[in-house]
């Protein structure tokens, strides 16, 4: 789809819009010049010019009254995420903190008069399979790995369904794959697999340990691709029609970890612990949607994208060191 002025001199907030998502919408959302508003719990976040920040807990109500305040569009970004076996280790918090974020924040974007809002849900919210297609979601529970957070998310998609039916509210959903990219969480212990990666070799782990075989296959998108899916999304979507944004393309990890690994000047010996668990085969999103609705195609292969990731961390680690990470604050 070619580019409008939908955003120009618009009010857009972005929750969680310090992250990796939020940076690359933010740094797209200026370009077609419109009045940013980023709102995050971090303490000293990397922001473009112009862009005004509220440190806020949207778990809290007041709060999300407080972000919407005068907007025009949201894209609610934050939310609770983490690497494999946190989401069941810290179950509660992912249900609970999703739930209350979620539920405030469309109430409040509502009452507030925003005029259309994005939804941020999930891969996670899938069931079992590999080939992942808007329509199979109810079909069958999510994936137990993903479990809390997944029934978080499904619920946040139920809300947007009633709003529209009730109060006419127009909500567009989206899923993203999985998603990487600059201002990511780099934490080891609790990042998703990209961040974690990455995390490990600037420390210089050698021999690298990767969990399983390698040989599971996974659907990566770069974050400006997956941001600028959410801005065709929130212009071109129809209403509580879920979305998927993802590479549609699938990468197994043994490949992930060799991209990664081929960015230094001194790739680390690579070591497969075939005695811990790999996970499930193949997991790819279905893209059909996106390209036929929004005119979607990623730009970024993997290599490009984690290279660039790579650059931006290695001259932010000190930075990511003191970033807000709620498992660990």
């Amino acid at each position: 789809m070619a580019e409008t002025n939908w955003f120009q001199d618009k009010g857009v907030l972005i929750t969680g819009g310090t992250g990796m998502i939020g940076a690359a919408l933010t740094e797209l959302l200026q370009a077609r010049r419109a009045k940013v508003r980023a709102a995050s719990l971090d303490r000293d976040p990397v922001l473009a010019p112009g862009v005004e920040f509220r440190q806020l807990d949207l778990t809290k109500w007041e709060a999300c009254v407080e972000a919407c305040d005068g907007m025009d569009y949201v894209f609610h970004l934050a939310g609770i995420k983490g690497g494999a076996g946190i989401g069941r280790s810290q179950g509660a918090r992912f249900l609970e903190g999703n739930a209350f974020i979620n539920l405030h924040m469309l109430k409040a974007a509502r009452e507030r008069g925003v005029k259309r809002y994005l939804f941020t849900s999930t891969i996670g919210v899938y069931p079992d399979g590999e080939i992942f297609r808007e329509q199979d979601v109810w079909a069958r529970p999510p994936h137990p790995s993903d479990w809390y957070g997944a029934w978080a998310k499904r619920f946040g998609e139920l809300q947007c369904e009633a709003y529209r039916e009730q109060y006419g509210f127009e909500s567009v959903i989206v899923r993203p794959a999985n998603v990487y990219g600059p201002c990511d969480n780099f934490n080891p212990k609790t990042a998703m697999a990209v961040g974690a990666l990455i995390a490990r070799v600037f420390e210089g782990e050698n021999p690298l340990v990767v969990w399983g075989d390698g040989t599971p296959v996974r659907d990566f998108i770069y974050s400006k691709d997956c941001a600028r899916g959410m801005m065709l999304a929130m212009e071109y979507a129809k209403p509580c029609d879920p979305v998927n944004l993802g590479s549609g393309v699938g990468v197994t990890i043994r490949e992930l970890v060799e991209t990664i690994c081929k960015q230094m000047p001194r790739p680390p010996k690579l070591e497969w612990d075939t005695s811990r668990p790999k996970g499930t085969p193949v997991r790819i999103m279905d893209i059909t949607k996106a390209r036929e609705m929004l005119g979607f195609e990623p730009q970024y292969s993997l290599d490009q994208g984690v290279r660039e990731t790579m650059e931006w961390y290695g001259s932010h680690r000190e930075h990511q060191a003191r970033r807000y990470n709620i498992f660990t604050d």
